[in-house]
């Protein structure tokens, strides 16, 4: 596979979360704040990009019927290793993400990408799948909370300093000066409408992609006036 091609599968054409609809966990859970959902974009790509990497290094010495075991064993091992350096490096957020991050490990999106790529392509390929799967993850879980912590709290990137560390402190926005909040917009429905949201954005943009493909295509020229 191309290195364009990976890199549209990642970020949009199979978006973990806006294409297949993978990792509704961390989706719901953890997108209250962009910040939290930049941590776990961040986290689960780290883990991505290792675990494809492991899983495509051993491919020709696991036999075809332990495959599974032995690809959540690595997985678990590398989530493992992330959970204990999040809590030491990064205690603040670790407090907060710190359940989640152990959750990783069911993430179907993980295993699915060292099936379905990692298992049947090299080592830098399956690095470059992991890397642009969980930057589409990442950017979901991001934009998701924008969304929800700009309408549900009036602020922008609130605790990035936990995240990135005391210089991006200057993230850290009001955005809606004397804003009240809306409460549903943190809680987990708040979630699901954000991410309805984003999933009518896109497919009304795959739409009109597709219309001028078509139009692209057509002999006709009143075909693109219709």
């Amino acid at each position: 596979m191309k290195t364009k091609d990976i890199i549209r599968n990642g970020l949009w054409d199979q978006n973990v979360v806006l294409a297949q609809i993978l990792g509704m966990c961390p989706t719901m859970a953890l997108t209250s704040t962009a910040t939290n959902g930049l941590g776990m974009g961040l986290a689960t790509t780290a883990v991505l990009v290792v675990s494809n990497m492991a899983v495509s290094s051993v491919r020709g010495v696991v036999t075809e019927q332990v495959r599974i075991p032995v690809f959540i064993a690595i997985i678990a091992t590398i989530v493992t290793l992330v959970d204990l350096g999040l809590n030491a490096w990064m205690h603040d957020l670790y407090k907060v993400l710190g359940l989640y991050i152990a959750l990783i490990v069911a993430n179907c999106a993980i295993l699915g990408r060292a099936e379905a790529f990692a298992c049947k392509n090299g080592v830098l390929a399956s690095g470059a799948d992991g890397l642009f799967m969980g930057l589409g993850f990442t950017a979901a879980l991001t934009s998701i909370g924008v969304v929800r912590e700009i309408i549900g709290s009036g602020t922008l990137f609130s605790q990035a300093s936990l995240l990135l560390g005391p210089h991006f402190a200057f993230l850290e926005t009001r955005v809606l000066p004397g804003y009240g909040g809306t409460l549903m917009m943190i809680l987990p429905p708040g979630g699901f409408l954000t991410l309805g949201l984003l999933l009518a954005v896109r497919k009304r943009i795959e739409m009109r992609r597709d219309a001028s493909k078509a139009c692209g295509v057509a002999t006709q020229p009143s075909h693109c006036a219709a």
